[in-house]
């Protein structure tokens, strides 16, 4: 029975040493050649199509770069454009209101020049009534001042407009107006009024001629567009 057991146990040393040689030989021939031809060159391929994709990813990313510049210098010039068209409009605007093409109304002020009411007996009456060089300074200092329209008894004034002095009356593109002389200018009061009241300016200079000047400023001046004749360039 001892006898017995023994070989038993000499065949199952036999039989383990076999098996842990089996193991250890196939785990050799594992790390020898781990991978079949077939499954090799299946890897390798699919190594390849992986780098050839991120190359064109890589490609494809720099492209989008690209366009995206290309859409920012396009949106860029667009703005550019649109700011320019913009400021086309607005100059537009303002040529077609200077030329008195369309109506305006505004903040402004209002200038009242009026001949005096005493004149001395023997004195030349003529030094003591409004002429069209005292209008002509109210004028030209209101549009100096940045006044955007200016009219005088309502008859608006254009950049070829004429004034002149016939006797009593003034004439102002053919049409004849007597004192006193409103002159209504579209502007920012805070700023015409001080430009006129200057310290030896436009009214101290018409007060020394005899004029009687009245300043105001007004909340709303309007004005219509000019009307031309067929003839009217």
């Amino acid at each position: 029975m001892k006898s017995k057991s023994v070989i038993f146990s000499l065949i199952m040393l036999v039989a383990g040493f076999l098996i842990s040689f089996s193991y250890q030989l196939t785990k050799e021939q594992q790390v020898l050649h781990p991978l079949s031809t077939e499954q090799w060159e299946k890897e390798y391929k699919i190594r390849n199509d992986l780098i050839q994709q991120e190359e064109k990813n890589r490609s494809l990313q720099q492209e989008l770069y690209q366009k995206q510049e290309q859409v920012r210098q396009l949106e860029e010039d667009l703005k550019n454009e649109k700011q320019i068209y913009f400021n086309l409009v607005e100059d537009v605007e303002k040529y077609r209101m200077f030329t008195g093409e369309v109506g305006v109304a505004g903040a402004g002020v209002q200038v009242t020049l009026d001949d005096s009411s005493y004149i001395p007996e023997g004195e030349n009456v003529n030094n003591y009534i409004v002429h069209e060089s005292h209008v002509f300074k109210v004028v030209n200092e209101l549009l100096i001042a940045g006044a955007s329209a200016v009219s005088i008894n309502g008859q608006r004034l254009s950049h070829n407009s004429y004034i002149f002095c016939n006797g009593p009356v003034i004439t102002v593109d053919g049409n004849q107006f007597p004192a006193p002389f409103v002159i209504s200018a579209i502007g920012d009061p805070d700023v015409l009024v001080p430009a006129l009241n200057i310290s030896g300016g436009t009214v101290e200079q018409l007060a020394f001629d005899n004029i009687v000047v009245t300043l105001e400023k007004r909340d709303s001046v309007v004005m219509n567009p000019l009307l031309r004749d067929g003839n009217s360039s």
